[in-house]
């Protein structure tokens, strides 16, 4: 569904990615993982059309994504959630998912500023829609709460919800687990698959390996803006070079890392 080809940036002099190349199947759960500043988030602003890459390509349903606008790739059905997360804060949780169902929406300026029954009509389907969603992440009776007062976990769902309220195929979750406690991780693992189980396509960035491991039919493993491992969740768990990017290695220590 999803494939980066020798995929490289540059910010300034400094190079972010040097020819990344990660397959993402459709129906399956991606795992893309690294250190802290290996340029995993770069990776979903490339895909996303945030960023222009200085080389190589990004192809969606064998399509290329290169040059699109942000607006246009989520038309073609790639949504994201972000790593700090962005919500509109003084609107309602229901307002925030209708955002998300807008894309889906077909009707013109005159509709909307004389209410006729076509915009009528297409607003309470996205409102429809959402409290959807809003009811299968457990949160339809705050649906008329500020997404201000929401606990952080409660955020991130939000967020995840308005994410599927554009209908996409393919998924982008950037750090979907970041602060939340362990009862929430494991809630939204469930979510997760039952997302997946649903027909959605998902690639994830996280930094908590039970999680990754727990979740995903294939992990990517990025340093230094290099893939250095790719490959099923047992296999990258033994490999060497992983082992030593996230622990590190010296001549001191390396008996007792082994």
């Amino acid at each position: 569904m999803l494939e980066l080809a020798n995929l490289s940036v540059r910010f300034g002099g400094l190079r972010v990615l040097h020819d990344v190349n990660i397959q993402v199947p459709q129906g399956a759960i991606v795992g893309l993982i690294g250190p802290n500043g290996a340029g995993k988030t770069t990776v979903f602003n490339l895909i996303t059309g945030l960023l222009a890459p200085d080389g190589g390509d990004i192809r969606f349903e064998n399509q290329s994504l290169l040059g699109l606008k942000p607006h246009r790739i989520t038309r073609l059905g790639l949504a994201r959630t972000f790593q700090n997360i962005r919500l509109f804060k003084e609107m309602t949780l229901l307002e925030n998912v209708v955002v998300g169902a807008y894309r889906q929406l077909r009707y013109g300026v005159l509709a909307l500023t004389l209410g006729l029954p076509n915009f009528r009509r297409q607003e309470a389907d996205a409102r429809g829609r959402a409290m959807e969603l809003l009811a299968w992440m457990k949160l339809d009776h705050k649906a008329h709460d500020l997404a201000n007062n929401l606990s952080y976990g409660e955020q991130r769902r939000l967020e995840l919800a308005r994410a599927l309220a554009t209908e996409p195929k393919l998924l982008l979750l950037d750090e979907p687990v970041a602060g939340m406690n362990t009862g929430e991780r494991a809630e939204l693992m469930r979510e997760i698959h039952a997302i997946r189980a649903r027909g959605y396509t998902i690639l994830m960035i996280e930094h908590d390996m039970h999680f990754v491991m727990g979740l995903c039919d294939r992990i990517a493993v990025l340093n230094f803006g290099r893939i250095i491992a790719a490959g099923l969740p047992e296999a990258i768990r033994r490999d060497e070079a992983v082992i030593e990017a996230y622990l590190g290695r010296d001549d001191e220590t390396e008996g007792h890392a082994a």
